[in-house]
């Protein structure tokens, strides 16, 4: 069996401090061919020096401005893989066995994207995720975003047809895109956790959450489109997250 070819993007930007751990997740996949493609949108701390640094030929585009979305869809630009995955520079394969995984899973299955599980690191700790995932729909994906952005492997021609990321977004041009190409393909649904999401108060989900759950609805909203009840309940759904995501936070109370 044929195994399929993986390009990884990655996007830095002053990514230094949690980089090394990322490179080396990639680095040690076994039994596929990797194309490794890095983004940067102008770092000066050391990002560059420690990519330039990685013993084995990499693509490096650099100074590309412009927004996370802009960065993402250069990588897709440059890659010639059969598969693109995004791997943000905090982010990093739980296994060295992952990619591999996940190519048989294309090869053997057919699908032309999939998706698999995280967990979370805070403060160098793993954790599982805090909820179980439904299983997949595209209704139930209108309902909010369960697919895993770290996690998520998608044929490169699937990655071109849907259009890439948009950049009308800053939080959810994920989900605008998994919305997008759930028009045209079905996805494997995987459930192993893949990759690990790191949780740290730089991060643009932990650090802007409010206005992250906002482009969400925005974006449930677009693709509903005009049927009052539906867009009514992702209103209510929206509203009740909110406010479970502000009690959540320390000092949240119910005033």
């Amino acid at each position: 069996m044929s195994l399929p070819t993986f390009s990884i993007v990655t996007c830095t930007w002053n990514s230094e401090p949690w980089l090394a751990e990322s490179i080396t997740s990639v680095l040690r996949q076994r039994g596929v061919e990797i194309e490794y493609i890095f983004v940067d949108g102008g770092s000066n701390d050391g990002t560059l020096q420690r990519i330039r640094a990685i013993d084995r030929p990499v693509t490096l585009i650099e100074n590309v401005r412009g927004g996370i979305s802009r960065a993402m869809n250069a990588g897709i630009e440059a890659a010639r893989g059969d598969i693109v995955a995004h791997l943000h520079s905090d982010d990093f394969y739980l296994r060295d066995d992952v990619l591999q995984t996940v190519a048989e899973a294309f090869a053997g299955s057919g699908c032309r994207w999939l998706f698999g599980r995280t967990m979370t690191c805070t403060d160098g700790k793993l954790a599982p995720e805090g909820y179980v995932a439904p299983r997949y729909s595209r209704r139930q994906l209108l309902r909010g975003n369960f697919i895993p952005h770290p996690a998520t492997f998608v044929a490169r021609e699937l990655m071109w047809r849907a259009g890439g990321f948009s950049t009308d977004y800053k939080y959810a041009m994920d989900y605008d895109l998994w919305l997008r190409m759930s028009c045209i393909a079905e996805p494997l649904q995987l459930d192993v956790p893949l990759a690990a999401f790191r949780e740290h108060a730089g991060s643009l989900s932990t650090r802007e959450r409010s206005a992250a759950m906002l482009e969400d609805l925005r974006v449930r909203l677009v693709h509903t489109g005009f049927h009052p009840m539906a867009r009514a309940m992702h209103v209510l759904r929206y509203v009740v997250r909110r406010q479970r995501a502000r009690l959540s936070l320390p000092g949240g109370t119910n005033a």
